[in-house]
């Protein structure tokens, strides 16, 4: 599967999950999916707890690396003062 077909499996629609990437066809989170990456999930777990493919998951992962995280997106006033 191409890069660009692992790219199709993700949508942003402003009407579904806030407009947050998401697995097309699912509400499931691209950084979900990230996340329980990073916390140590397999991929093998991911897919028996969500019913997902390994091509979702490699979505996930391709859309990650062409859209990282802005680390400065929560800089700003400390935590206790935020909403």
């Amino acid at each position: 599967m191409t890069r660009e077909e692992l790219l199709n499996r993700i949508s942003i629609d402003p009407n579904i999950c806030f407009g947050k990437p998401c697995i097309r066809g699912r509400r499931i989170w691209v950084s979900l999916i990230l996340d329980l990456l990073a916390s140590g999930m397999t991929h093998k777990q991911i897919r028996a707890e969500y019913d997902l493919s390994e091509e979702d998951i490699l979505a996930c992962l391709a859309y990650g690396d062409e859209h990282p995280p802005d680390p400065t997106a929560d800089a700003g006033e400390p935590t206790e003062n935020r909403r």
